[in-house]
């Protein structure tokens, strides 16, 4: 039988995250995967200043992921077809980046295991019990392992999850997506960040991030557009898929002819951090397992991110016996970090269903060169969305921050401990 402190489910972004911090602190973690990396990961691949502030602190270098691409700015646009320019800031480190996850999750995981970390790839989790010292499981080609804590971080449908019996059937997310990469990117696009609020997938978006060159030598562009499951009924996504590259605004920002690299696919996204079950015994939730995800834009590596080190630091101060601590700790950093930004970013995706209001927020933020720098500050989540209702998470350097990878060294705890 294998032993380790704390065996993590899953070598995504929450997972890695968590092993690392711990196996930095000193504890013996192991982390199982079903798959072999690198592997494919269905993703927008965008990442905020909220992710790439905790990415610096885990101590992960840009040069190691092979699409990282900076961003400096992000095209906006109504329905009304009103285009607003929103620039990050510029020589203060990065507040923007696109990362393909196949490159990003595979330079996490070699970074785990630089800390230390044992990472055991194509193993999956079989069977899980826990007890009031331990956990047990069972894994593919492990065979057994007990662990002082398990934190899952395998996704949305959990295996973890379900066998502990905390999965709730039916469930299909918050929201939905659908993206492809596409080389032979001849506009705009090739360098600029779009997002387009069209009227048919309000209070969704379509987006078109700027990636390296392919194999052909052209820009690439990770490409796609999601909807959120509020109730209504979700448009057609093959119908809408096709529509789109007919659109003139969005033809004329990609050019082409584009060279589609792979096929079209879809995902499920959770967003219910407010509502999800975040520990069970000995077993920590984490990323979309905790459904971490932010409501109103569908974005979740920042978010997987935290939690991953919200958890690793929940295990490191309550200890070995302490799993009731533990968990408090945990679900106490969630609701303090994430749980009043979900609930703003549920007001304000109200506010984006109809074409009226999204055209409104947008002639709002063009206002003045202040209002479209900070908007973009927020947007990307250099401040949390609900800041401003949120006193005790005010500071000095409110939106002057510098970026990511900028002048200041972090730590991670200075990221999971700043004012958030």
């Amino acid at each position: 039988m294998l032993t380790t402190d704390v065996l993590v489910v899953g070598a995504g972004p929450a997972g890695t995250a968590a092993a690392i911090t711990l196996a930095r602190a000193g504890r013996q973690v192991t982390v199982i995967d079903k798959a072999a990396f690198p592997r494919e990961k269905c993703c927008g691949d965008g990442l905020t200043t909220g992710a790439l502030r905790v990415l610096d602190a885990l101590g992960l270098d840009p040069a190691e992921v092979e699409s990282w691409t900076v961003v400096d700015d992000v095209w906006l646009r109504a329905p009304s077809g009103r285009e607003v320019e929103l620039r990050l800031p510029s020589g203060q480190g990065q507040f923007s980046a696109v990362a393909r996850r196949k490159d990003l999750d595979a330079a996490l995981v070699r970074l785990a295991r630089h800390a230390g970390a044992l990472v055991l790839e194509g193993a999956a989790i079989e069977t899980i019990t826990t007890g009031p010292e331990h956990a047990d499981v069972t894994a593919s080609d492990v065979g057994a392992i007990r662990a002082r804590y398990v934190i899952a971080a395998d996704g949305m449908w959990s295996p973890t999850r379900k066998l502990l019996g905390r999965h709730q059937d039916g469930y299909l997310g918050e929201w939905h997506a659908f993206r492809q990469y596409f080389g032979g990117v001849t506009g705009p696009a090739a360098h600029r960040q779009y997002v387009w609020f069209d009227e048919d997938v309000l209070p969704g978006y379509v987006w078109s991030f700027p990636l390296p060159p392919g194999p052909g030598g052209s820009a690439t562009v990770n490409f796609g557009f999601g909807v959120p499951r509020d109730g209504r009924r979700i448009p057609d996504m093959k119908a809408t898929w096709a529509s789109l590259f007919e659109r003139p605004h969005i033809a004329e920002a990609l050019g082409g002819p584009l060279v589609a690299e792979g096929r079209p696919t879809a995902w499920p996204i959770p967003a219910r951090i407010d509502r999800a079950v975040l520990s069970h015994g000995r077993v920590l939730f984490v990323g979309d397992a905790a459904s971490a995800t932010d409501v109103m834009t569908g974005e979740g590596i920042g978010q997987a991110l935290l939690t991953g080190v919200l958890a690793a630091e929940a295990v490191e101060a309550g200890g070995a016996l302490q799993p009731a601590v533990v968990a408090a700790a945990y679900e106490h950093a969630v609701h303090d970090h994430l749980v009043a930004d979900h609930r703003m970013s549920v007001v304000l995706g109200k506010m984006l269903r109809s074409s009226f209001g999204a055209r409104g927020a947008l002639r709002v933020v063009d206002t003045s060169d202040w209002t479209r720098r900070n908007f973009a500050r927020w947007m990307f989540e250099d401040e949390p969305h609900a800041v401003v209702f949120t006193p005790r998470r005010w500071h000095r350097q409110f939106l002057h921050q510098p970026g990511a990878y900028g002048r200041r060294s972090t730590t991670v705890r200075d990221h999971a401990h700043a004012p958030h």
